[in-house]
Formats: structure tokens, sequence, C-alpha cells
């Protein structure tokens, strides 16, 4: 099989301007960048209100291990799957961060024969609205700085400003710096840091905004410190909040792209899920619903924390509700998780595949918290044997789900054709959509709630300043607000390496931040970092160009 690289490029793309009429725009609905990539107009979305909303499918995963899931390969080989059983379908995934495609993890846009194209373009710098949301949230830092040294008339007190500054690339040695040094010219001297750009806030507020009047009311609300007398100062305190509009205008536009199989696809904004809420822009699914019979989207990482935030941060805050959701296993993944080491992966283990099943077993259970119907999506892998496949399969018969074998991987829409009839039968049955806590719930017991119904915590520590810190925002009209917990993604604990389904932990808060302008609060547990750090042996050392200048390495 040829790597996803050379698939790409062996793509029959089709002129995006094909693309967007199939979807119902005209040449003035899209602005194109270049030949196979566009961005949808805020004239043509505005025009898209009260029409007809087509169903959204979400796509979710268990716990990531190194043996691979294929989440974005499910998604992409779904959408598809259901085109070509004559639904009109729309994909909606998230644009890939610089920094894990030169760290460890890779792209984002899919794999084998159910990929996004153009790939190379979308794992680097794509439609630069990355680099918009860099340059927002640093000018937003500047001018913070700026007002200080100009007399700071709001009173800003430098050891209480929370907004630190972000890159988009995997820096260690920047998450604590202090800046200002040199003399009286350069500023007054202080402490802060720097975080990943799909940790900012910015980032945030741009997956969530309705249209560029809610954007700039969401960035005018960003709370960036304190006064000397702890009196929040906002980013329209300071004057940004206009100047950033304009540099995340044009990034506010989903970007069009294809699937290889020429089937339209929204890819738009980043955030992370173990760090941030994990799911692409609210205007890209608002304008596929409306466009659309189904929308397949995906959330980040595993259920625990993709699935959670999908339905109980954007779902919540978009008007937004699935009509089905898709959980992707892979029996590789399965025995992992029940003890086998990645070299003997390829090893029939019926026994390891069974214990492993407990950590599926737990993310069907929490997603039928919610109301929507689930289907387990097996993600085919050719070591995979059929004693294996059955044991699965009667596994989620016994939790009341039918597992479907998918070889969307190898086969592109033909392998994912039963998938996509599943989901069309899922959707069609009514669907009770729930949401895992009221608004009214404190804050802290928001925090609790999630770490014990989803994560199945036995305790949760707040740390005494943690706690404080919640009332403050309780009592400051922030009660009201969703939570976003930041955490591992590979274990429903706090420890990443425990597997499985383990019970009997306690989830540590070291950190709390207020997301006003974006709407959540955000609770870091554990030894998570907001700016990850480069592996031993990063990405970007087999990263370069051939004697063609294509790109070699990335993947």
């Amino acid at each position: 099989m040829k790597s996803d690289i050379e698939i790409a490029r062996e793509a029959q793309k089709r002129p995006i301007s094909d693309i967007a009429a199939r979807l119902g725009l005209g040449p003035l609905d899209f602005l194109p960048y270049g030949h196979d990539k566009a961005k949808i107009t805020h004239e043509f979305i505005a025009g898209l209100a009260g029409r007809p909303q087509g169903r959204l499918v979400l796509v979710t995963a268990i716990n990531p291990t190194p043996a691979g899931e294929g989440k974005t390969t499910t998604t992409v080989g779904l959408g598809d799957g259901l085109n070509r059983i004559g639904k009109r379908a729309t994909i909606c995934i998230r644009e890939a961060s610089l920094g894990p495609n030169f760290g460890m993890k890779g792209g984002a846009a899919g794999g084998g024969m159910a990929q996004i194209v153009p790939m190379e373009d979308m794992n680097l710098h794509f439609t630069g609205d990355f680099h918009a949301i860099t340059s927002a949230h640093n000018l937003l830092s500047a001018m913070i700085d700026n007002h200080i040294y100009w007399g700071n008339a709001l009173r800003i007190d430098p050891r209480r400003i929370a907004w630190r500054r972000v890159m988009d690339m995997n820096d260690r040695v920047l998450r604590q710096t202090v800046v200002a040094l040199g003399g009286p010219p350069n500023g007054y001297p202080r402490e802060t840091g720097f975080d990943i750009t799909v940790a900012s806030e910015v980032m945030a507020i741009l997956c969530l905004a309705s249209d560029l009047a809610d954007l700039q009311e969401r960035l005018g609300r960003i709370v960036i410190g304190y006064t000397i007398d702890r009196q929040p100062i906002t980013a329209r305190d300071i004057g940004a909040d206009g100047a950033m509009t304009v540099l995340l205008r044009d990034a506010l536009q989903p970007n069009l792209v294809q699937t290889l199989e020429n089937n339209p696809a929204l890819v738009h904004g980043g955030p992370f899920a173990n760090i941030a809420h994990g799911c692409n822009s609210i205007m890209a699914t608002r304008t596929a619903l409306a466009l659309s019979d189904y929308v397949v989207t995906e959330a980040g990482f595993g259920a625990d924390l993709g699935a959670e935030k999908f339905l109980d941060i954007k779902c919540r805050l978009g008007g937004l509700a699935p009509a089905a959701v898709v959980l992707v296993a892979t029996v590789r993944a399965l025995k992992m998780n029940g003890g086998v080491a990645r070299a003997d992966l390829g090893q029939e283990n019926v026994a390891a595949l069974r214990a492993g099943c407990a950590n599926l077993g737990r993310h069907i259970e929490n997603l039928q918290i919610y109301g929507a119907p689930v289907v387990v999506a097996i993600n085919h892998f050719t070591s995979d044997t059929a004693a294996e496949i059955a044991a699965l399969q009667d596994y989620c018969a016994d939790h009341g789900v039918q597992a479907v074998l998918c070889r969307h991987w190898a086969e592109g829409s033909a392998g994912a054709v039963d998938l996509a009839r599943q989901v069309v039968t899922l959707c069609e049955q009514a669907a009770d959509f729930t949401l895992l806590y009221p608004d009214e719930l404190s804050l802290s017991d928001k925090i609790e709630t999630v770490c014990k119904r989803i994560y199945r915590a036995e305790a949760v520590e707040f740390l005494p300043h943690v706690r404080d810190q919640l009332q403050v925002w309780q009592a400051a009209g922030h009660g009201h607000l969703p939570v976003c917990l930041a955490k591992t993604q590979y274990s429903f604990s706090a420890d990443p390496t425990a597997l499985g389904a383990p019970t009997g932990f306690s989830v540590p808060v070291r950190e709390v931040r207020l997301a006003a302008g974006a709407g959540f609060v955000v609770a870091i547990c554990g030894d998570i970092m907001t700016m990850p750090g480069l592996p031993r042996e990063p990405a970007a050392l087999r990263i370069g160009l051939d004697d063609q200048g294509r790109i070699e390495g990335l993947f």
C-alpha cells in the first residue's frame, strides 16, 4: 500500500469551483486560495439563516494509543460512504497544528483512501488561519504591556496578568518566561509564558463565534488580568477588540476543500481536546448543516475528552444536537488496552481484546448518558482475525450497540457503505439528546460531575487556591459557564499510563483559567501542559524537500 502522501499526490482533484457548486455556491460566494481550496464568504453564510438543517453525526473514539484508532480517517470514510449511497453529506473537521506535525502526533487529514486534500497544505500553513489567531492573540499581549509602559491608566497589577503569549509550535523552554529585561526602555519586567496557539482563548472564540459581530463581542469579554484592587480588566478595556477582529476577519470564514472522492469538506479551527474544547468551528458546522442532508464531524481524542466537550460545550453554546454518534475502535488498540505490547499486536489474542474492551464499554456507557444513538465503527487492520472481530462485535451487542466492520482506509467509500447505512438508520430514530449538567450547577460541581460521571473518578482534589478562585468567578457572574477540563488524552484518569477502565483514582485540579470570551472555565488537571514539548526524535528531523521540490517525511 502506498503512503498517505503518495496517495494524496495522485488524487484527481476537481477545481474548487466545482466543489463549491455542489453545495450551491456561486462564483461570488467563495474566495479561492489557489485551485483546490477556498473560503466561504461571510455574506453567503449570512444568507443561510432560516434554511432547514441537515442531520449532525459525531465521530469520536476510544482513548488514543500508539496502536492507532483512525478517528479522522473514519470521519472522512463515513462522509464519502454517505455520498456513495446517495446522501448529500459534508465533512467538518479541524485544521492541523504545526506543533504536532513537527513533533510526534502527525497531521489531521485522514489516511489511506479516506483523506482530505490538499493534504500537505492542510497540515502546514493552509489558508493562514492559525497565523491570524496567533497574531491577534499576541497583539493583545503587546497592547497590555504597552498600556502599562505608557502610564497604566487602568491600574493593571502586573502580578495578576493572566494573558500569556502563544505560538503554533511545541517549545517547552517558553512555558515560563520573564519579559522586559534590559532596562526602562523595554517596559516593566514580569513573569509570563507561552501556550501553543491551539490552547489560545482566541482559537476557542473563533470556533464558537456565530459571525463577525459576535466575534468582536467575545474578544472584548476576554479577561486579561486584574487591577491593583482586584477588579477584572478586559480586552475591550485595553481597546484591542476591534484590531483583533480585523486580523481575524478572513480567518473566521470556513475553509472549503475536498476528499479524495471529490466530496465537500469544511476544515476550520483547531483547538486540541486535551487542553481546549477540541471541536471545529460552529460557523463551519452550521454552514454545512444548511447545505447538506448529513454533516459528519469529529471531536478530538477519546470520547472522555472530545465527545464530552463537543456535547457539553459546543452543542450547549451552539444550539446543536447530534442525531447519531460513531465510536471508533480498533482491534489493535483494544488489545493494547488489554495489556499487549505494541510489538505483539499482530498476533491473535482474543483474551486481551476482551480485557481491553473495558475501555470501549465505558465510552459506550458514557455516550448513552447523552441520549443520542451510538454505533461502533471497527476500523479494520489486515492483522485482525475473524475470532477477534467476532468477539468485539459480541461485546458491543451485549452493550446494546452494533459494531460495523469498516475498510475505508484501504477501499475508500466502498469500505464504509455498511457504516453509512447504519448511521442513516440511527439518524431516523427519535433521539432524546440531553446535556450532562445544567447551567445552574456551580463551577466546582460541574468539574466534579465530569470527573465522576465521565472519567469515573472516586474523588476530585481541588487545591485551596483553585477552589477559592472558582468561588470568586461564581460570585462575579460566571457560574453559568460550562467547564473545559484539560487532561491527558491517554487515560480516563490523570495518569497517562492507566489504560483500560481504571477505577479508584482521584483527579487533581491544579489550576483554573477563565475564558470569559469563549464562554467556559478551563480546569487544568494533573501534569497536562498547555505548551507541549518536542519528543526526543521529533518528526522535524525527517521532514524536507526532495529533488523535485516536493515535501517528504511529513507522512
